[in-house]
C-alpha cells in the first residue's frame, strides 16, 4: 500500500486516513509494533522471583515474569498447543503457568514442563524442548524501565533511545534508586486512534490553556503552559521521540504542600545529578515512539497507548514517585495522578472527548479529502546541540508532531532497519 501521500511533514500536512482505515492500521501492527522497542513494565512492578505482569506489544499478548532465579523474561502469552491465552491474570506470583484448555504447563522461565498424556497420547514423541513459550527477540532495561522488541534486527535499546535517555533520566532517575510505581494500574478504553494521545503527550502544550481552562481557573492545577514562558521548548531527540519542556523555574508540580516542599528540598540534588541541561529546560511530558508516554506535570504517571483497532485505544496508566521520597509525598502524588489523570480525572476527561471527536470526524468520505494542519512553528525550529535534538524556537509548536509523523511514515515505508 502506497502511503507516500499521507504524511507531508515538510509542509505540516497530515491525511485523516491514517486515523481510521483498517488496512493502514494492520500495516502499523506489522511495520511499527512488531519492530519497535516497546515499554513492558517498570521493574518495581515485578520485584520478587515469580512476580509477573501481563501486557501487550501491539495486539500480541505478552507475559513478563521474573523467574525463580530472579531473571526477567518476556514471552508471547499464548499456549504453544492451540494458541489459548495462557495467563489470564493481570499480575501476580507464580512458579508455573498452566493452560486452561488442555493443561500444558510452563515454568516461569518459559520452558514447557508438563504435557497431559505425554506417554500414551503422544507416545512419548513430543519434544518439549521445542515447544516452550515464544520469547521476545530482544529484552533490555533502562533505569528500571523494561523494554522489548519482536525484531531481532532492531538496533540495541540505547541506540533506539538515543538522546532521549537524558530526558528519561530527568523524570525517572532524578534521585538514587530511581522511581517506583505506586498504587495500581488504571485501564480504560477511548474510542480514538492511538496516535492522537501519543502525539498529544509528545508535543501539544498548545491545547492546555484552552482545553483545560476549567481546571486552571479552579486552581486544581499549577499554571504550567498557561503563563508566558520564554524558555519553554518542544524537543525531538530523534527516532520519533518527543518531549515538552518548560522553564526550570516553572511550577509544573501538583499544587500540594507536601510535594512543593519536597521538590524545593531536592532541587539542588537533582540539578547536580542531571547536569547543566537541567538548568536550561525542565521536561514535563513526552512520548517515546511509538506508544509509551510519561508525565510530570500536575501529576507523575506513565502511560501506554495499546492499539485495539484504528478507532480504539486501551490506556494503561499508573502513578510513580521517586523511590527515595517520603511516604506522605508518594501518597500525595498518587492522589494527584488519580484526580487529574485517572479515567475520570479533571484533565483526562477533557482530552478523551477531543481525541474521540478527532477520530470520529475522520470517518467522513469528504472529510478525508482535506488534510489536517500541523504547520505551527514551521521554519521556526532547528537542531539545538545544547538540548540534544530538534527544538522549537517558541514554547508552542507542532515541530514534535511533524517529527512524530515523519518517523511514522519512514517506518511504514521501510522494509528493514537498514533503510532507516
Amino acid at each position: 500500500m502506497d502511503l507516500s501521500n499521507l504524511v507531508d511533514a515538510d509542509n505540516g500536512l497530515l491525511s485523516r486516513r491514517i486515523f481510521i482505515e483498517q488496512e493502514i492500521y494492520e500495516q502499523e501492527l506489522e511495520q511499527i509494533f512488531a519492530r519497535c522497542w516497546l515499554f513492558l513494565c517498570h521493574e518495581s512492578q515485578i520485584p520478587n522471583p515469580g512476580d509477573f505482569i501481563t501486557t501487550y506489544m501491539g495486539e500480541d499478548p505478552v507475559l513478563v515474569v521474573r523467574d525463580s532465579q530472579g531473571q526477567v523474561g518476556a514471552f508471547l502469552n499464548i499456549c504453544r498447543h492451540r494458541g489459548n491465552r495462557l495467563c489470564r491474570a493481570d499480575s501476580g506470583n507464580a512458579a508455573a503457568f498452566i493452560c486452561a484448555y488442555h493443561g500444558w504447563a510452563y515454568s516461569n522461565d518459559g520452558k514447557l514442563n508438563a504435557v497431559p498424556n505425554l506417554r500414551d497420547a503422544y507416545y512419548g514423541e513430543l519434544d518439549q524442548n521445542n515447544w516452550g513459550l515464544v520469547p521476545v527477540s530482544q529484552l533490555d532495561n533502562y533505569k528500571g524501565l523494561v523494554f522489548a522488541t519482536f525484531d531481532p534486527k532492531a538496533p540495541p535499546l540505547l541506540e533506539y533511545l538515543g538522546e532521549l535517555t537524558w530526558y528519561l533520566d530527568s523524570i525517572f532517575d532524578r534521585r538514587p534508586g530511581g522511581i517506583e510505581v505506586i498504587g495500581g494500574m488504571h485501564k480504560w478504553i477511548i474510542p480514538c486512534n492511538w496516535k492522537l494521545p501519543a502525539e498529544n503527550f509528545g508535543g501539544d502544550g498548545y491545547h492546555t490553556a484552552w482545553t483545560h481552562l476549567s481546571a486552571i481557573r479552579t486552581k486544581f492545577s499549577s499554571n504550567f503552559r498557561s503563563s508566558r514562558d520564554s524558555q519553554g521548548r518542544v524537543v525531538s531527540p530523534g527516532n520519533g521521540h518527543c518531549v515538552i519542556t518548560v522553564n526550570p523555574s516553572d511550577p509544573s508540580d501538583p499544587p500540594v504542600a507536601e510535594v512543593m516542599a519536597y521538590e524545593e528540598d531536592i532541587r539542588e540534588e537533582v540539578d547536580q545529578r542531571l547536569g547543566d541541561r537541567s538548568k536550561m529546560v525542565k521536561p514535563i511530558v513526552g512520548t517515546m515512539f511509538p506508544n509509551f508516554s510519561m508525565l510530570r506535570a500536575n501529576s507523575t504517571s506513565l502511560r501506554v497507548w495499546h492499539p485495539k483497532g484504528p478507532d480504539k485505544v486501551e490506556v494503561w496508566s499508573c502513578a510513580f514517585a521517586d523511590k527515595a521520597a517520603p511516604p506522605e509525598v508518594k501518597e500525595a502524588l498518587r492522589l494527584a495522578a488519580l484526580q487529574g489523570f485517572g479515567p475520570s480525572g479533571t484533565f483526562e476527561q477533557d482530552d478523551m472527548d477531543n481525541w474521540q471527536e478527532c477520530t470520529r470526524s475522520s470517518r467522513g468520505v469528504v472529510a478525508r479529502r482535506y488534510p489536517m494542519n500541523m504547520e505551527m512553528g514551521l521554519g521556526h525550529d532547528g537542531f539545538n546541540e545544547n538540548l540534544g535534538g530538534w527544538a522549537s524556537d517558541f514554547r508552542f509548536s507542532e515541530s514534535n508532531h511533524r517529527a512524530f509523523y515523519r518517523r511514522w511514515a519512514q517506518l511504514m515505508a521501510a522494509d528493514s532497519w537498514a533503510e532507516l
